[in-house]
């Protein structure tokens, strides 16, 4: 503690903001009534403004004017704003009225003002006699030599073994009513600094998830070493001197023999007359499921706040996915706006697709030319006449007609075999109209000849004389 830390902590601290405040009575005892004294955690923002609205109009009714002008949810407003940080305003979940939570220096300030009352019993011997028992586990706790160990508890046995015999002989020594009322003052003092432990708690695991929060928005590495640090970060808090006491005393509490235990003993104490005296709050009986509740609702802020971390993270895996996609839709309205702005003129010009390669081989050798030898003289008449029939015999095949015969069938499916083209389009001239076929399949048409499979083509001749050709197997495909 130095001048320095002070001095940040007066600017800063929102319990040392609240104690320097000019309306720190009228805060921290509204804020006490509502919340530390009935062991509230949450309250909605209407009903809290209602109570602020009541607790204002009662200290104006006893100062006769006006002394806070602002409304009730201007002033909740502030006491929530990341300047005071008195309150937590949050909105639960599938709720859309904000609630309000009391923040833990909120909650050690007025703790301490607490303090500063006159209290009405100093005790000293409970807590010497804390002092040494607590001195007295850290011993046996820590203890390796086995003799010394026994020796402590014989001792102790022998102590007990004394005072049965004592209880036995009708000597029954009575704690004096003053020694009743220091340990029940002591007592519910430490049960109520167990609430306002829990609110601590959460707000250190608040403070680990906004720092984590933070760390992923300014990570610079690879996934997997954020995850790592992260995971790392938070096995350290759970690991911690913190976080196991934290566990060991929900293990202890959520025990039901424990929680009997600590009815049966709560009920017997405040019976006794020197406890009555004390006018003890009578919600004290039920200090011990406040204490459930107070847990409960740090363990669901636990895994309320490891939810949405995973959340965060998610979203960040889609806030990078989004962008990916920004950045290529980018790239496309550039392309398309460049490519308004290039000229459509020929940049360049090239003679040919590829080189014509003239190989010298290729060339062929000189053939002189083939001169005809001419020789007078007078042809003899044919003694017989020459026919000349061939010369009007000879025919066309029609290579168009034979092509739309393949397309024509091969709209009705995918591939047909040259028997089934001829069985559907019968051949009309033969082996000449088949040969065409042929022609079509290996230069014209896609087609597939498939030489270790055999096809035989029936057709009629002229004079209707039954004709056959054996081929092999021919398909023409679409």
């Amino acid at each position: 503690m130095d001048y320095q830390q002070l001095s940040a902590q007066r600017r800063n601290h929102p319990a040392w903001r609240l104690l320097a405040a000019d309306h720190a009575p009228m805060i921290a005892s509204f804020l006490h009534r509502h919340f530390i004294a009935p062991n509230i955690r949450t309250i909605a923002r209407q009903q809290l403004a209602s109570h602020l609205d009541d607790h204002l109009y009662h200290l104006h009714e006893l100062a006769g004017e006006v002394l806070f002008p602002k409304s009730a949810t201007a002033y909740l407003d502030d006491w929530a704003s990341d300047e005071r940080g008195w309150l937590r305003k949050y909105y639960p979940s599938g709720q859309d009225e904000p609630h309000y939570d009391l923040t833990s220096p909120t909650e050690q300030a007025i703790a301490w003002l607490l303090g500063l009352e006159q209290r009405q019993f100093i005790g000293t011997e409970s807590r010497l006699m804390t002092v040494f028992d607590l001195l007295r586990q850290i011993l046996d706790g820590t203890e390796l030599n086995p003799r010394t160990r026994i020796a402590e508890l014989q001792k102790r046995k022998a102590a007990i073994d004394a005072e049965i015999a004592q209880i036995a002989q009708g000597r029954l020594d009575m704690m004096e009513p003053g020694q009743v009322r220091e340990r029940f003052l002591q007592m519910s003092s430490t049960a109520r600094e167990l609430l306002s432990d829990f609110r601590a708690v959460e707000h250190n695991f608040r403070s680990l998830d906004r720092s984590v929060r933070e760390r992923i928005a300014a990570w610079e590495g690879s996934k997997g070493e954020l995850l790592q640090e992260i995971f790392g970060k938070r096995d350290v808090i759970a690991d911690s001197d913190e976080g196991k006491s934290f566990r060991a005393f929900w293990d202890l509490l959520m025990s039901p023999s424990r929680q009997d235990e600590l009815t049966a003993l709560l009920n017997a104490v405040m019976a006794l007359d020197p406890v009555r005296e004390l006018a003890p709050d009578g919600r004290l009986l039920r200090i011990h499921y406040d204490w459930l509740e107070a847990g409960e609702v740090t363990q669901r802020t636990v895994a309320r706040l490891s939810e949405q971390l995973r959340r965060y993270l998610d979203d960040q895996a889609w806030l990078e996915n989004r962008r990916i996609m920004q950045l290529i839709r980018d790239i496309e309205k550039k392309a398309l706006d460049a490519r308004a702005v290039v000229e459509h003129a020929a940049f360049i010009e090239i003679d040919a697709a590829a080189p014509n390669i003239l190989a010298p081989m290729d060339r062929t050798l000189f053939t002189p030319p083939f001169k005809p030898v001419i020789l007078h003289g007078v042809l003899d008449e044919a003694a017989e006449p020459v026919p000349s029939d061939a010369l009007f015999e000879q025919f066309h095949v029609d290579r168009l007609k034979l092509a739309s015969n393949i397309r024509r069938a091969l709209q009705q499916r995918k591939q047909v075999s040259l028997g089934t083209l001829i069985a559907e389009y019968p051949l009309e001239q033969g082996l000449a109209e088949l040969a065409t076929y042929l022609s079509l399949a290996t230069q014209e048409l896609p087609s597939v000849i498939d030489d270790t499979q055999e096809e035989t083509i029936h057709w009629s001749d002229a004079q209707g004389r039954a004709r056959l050709a054996t081929v092999p197997l021919l398909i023409f495909s679409a």
